[in-house]
C-alpha cells in the first residue's frame, strides 16, 4: 500500500537535497567570479604599468628587455590564473555530482542484478 507519510518525507528529503546542491553550486559559481574578476583587474594594473613604465625607455635595446620580462611574467601568470581557474571548476563539478552518486550507484547495481537474471546461462 502507499504510504503517504513516508513519500512526503523522501519528497521534502529530495527537496532539501536539491536546495543545499544550488547553494553549493551557486558558491562555487560566484568563487569563479570573484576569481577571474580579481585577475583581470589584476592583469590590466599591470599592463597600464607596464606601458607607463614603456614609455619612459630611452633606448630599443632597453624597450625590448622590458617587454620581453613582461610578456614571460604575463604568460607565467595566466597558466598559473587558468590552472586555478581549471581546479576550480573541477571541484565545482565534483560539488554538483556529489548527490547524484548513491542513487546512480544504487540503479547501476539494480541493473546489473537484473541484467544477470536475465541473461542466459551458457
Amino acid at each position: 500500500m502507499f504510504n503517504f507519510d513516508e513519500a512526503n518525507k523522501k519528497g521534502k528529503e529530495a527537496i532539501d537535497t536539491a536546495l543545499k546542491n544550488y547553494t553549493d553550486v551557486n558558491k562555487g559559481f560566484q568563487a569563479i567570479a570573484s576569481e577571474a574578476a580579481e585577475y583581470s583587474k589584476k592583469s590590466f594594473q599591470d599592463g597600464v604599468s607596464h606601458f607607463e613604465t614603456l614609455a619612459g625607455v630611452k633606448s630599443f635595446e632597453a624597450a625590448f628587455e622590458l617587454q620581453s620580462s613582461f610578456v614571460k611574467s604575463s604568460y607565467e601568470s595566466f597558466v598559473a590564473e587558468a590552472t586555478k581557474l581549471g581546479e576550480m571548476y573541477a571541484d565545482l563539478a565534483k560539488t554538483a555530482y556529489k548527490p547524484f552518486e548513491a542513487p546512480i550507484a544504487a540503479a547501476t547495481k539494480a541493473a546489473g542484478k537484473a541484467a544477470s537474471s536475465v541473461a542466459p546461462s551458457a
